[in-house]
């Protein structure tokens, strides 16, 4: 038995638009819930989320019946970390900060077992291959990985068309708060300038051959990005979903 297909990847290399969302509580049950919305993907954050290696698995058997397909954000790009997480049968993940083709083809690597990845060897305890069941999942594991990098810094803005040359990289992921941080506009992701590299950057991506992606924290910012031609496009946060419609409910009530 080969690997699961990875459905999410097939549709960014077929040109589909994927609309998701962030998923911030590092609980099962709350993974659960967002399973229910109808997203395509959703993202399982390590890196501003509070979660470990333990709640990251818990929140991928938390969707393994949804339609919603987890992306696992690591908290940085480290070998062990992607080993960890792929074992723990993510099959998507997103690393943040890259800057250098050498970072992307470092992760690359990270995702694909020897002769042509360093990714360790011990599928058969793990989640992956549901306990040794997938009998051909190191066989076949490595054309199922969907890679996904964050660039979103100047730095890597400079080096992205480096970046994309890099062979194995399915989509490129533009974050907005920390491009205009760097940029010197402390977090104001709608300043023109910072629009303005995102709108360049969005297209370059696509014409690379690679899948442009962005998260929206506004309606007006998701509808910007959608009309640059962003194709996985988060357009929420489940933290702040539920913070704004709960003090929206209370001030409605309390005003009566």
């Amino acid at each position: 038995m080969p690997a699961p297909k990875n459905t999410f990847k097939q549709a960014l290399a077929e040109g589909k638009r994927q609309i998701g969302c962030w998923m911030n509580f590092a609980d099962g049950p709350a993974a659960e819930i967002m399973g229910t919305a109808g997203f395509d993907w959703l993202v399982i954050d390590g890196e501003h989320g509070p979660n470990d290696i333990r709640s990251i698995r818990d929140q991928l058997i938390a969707l393994k019946a949804s339609d919603s397909h987890p992306v696992v954000r690591l908290a940085l790009g480290e070998t062990w970390m992607v080993k960890q997480v792929l074992d723990a049968g993510a099959q998507t993940v997103l690393i943040p900060m890259i800057e250098t083709a050498d970072q992307a083809r470092e992760m690359v690597r990270a995702c694909q077992y020897p002769p042509h990845g360093t990714r360790g060897v011990g599928a058969t305890p793990a989640r992956a291959t549901m306990f040794g069941t997938i009998s051909e999942y190191i066989q076949t594991a490595d054309q199922e990985i969907c890679l996904l990098l964050q660039v979103e810094n100047r730095i890597g803005i400079e080096n992205l068309d480096e970046i994309l040359a890099v062979e194995g990289v399915d989509g490129v992921f533009i974050g907005p708060a920390d491009l205009s941080t760097d940029m010197g506009h402390q977090g104001n992701a709608a300043h023109p300038e910072v629009r303005a590299v995102i709108a360049e950057a969005i297209p370059r991506i696509k014409a690379a051959g690679k899948a442009p992606g962005i998260l929206g924290v506004s309606d007006e910012a998701t509808q910007a990005y959608h009309d640059m031609g962003a194709q996985f496009l988060a357009v929420g946060l489940d933290v702040v979903i539920l913070a704004q419609n709960a003090r929206r409910l209370a001030e409605t009530w309390k005003a009566k």
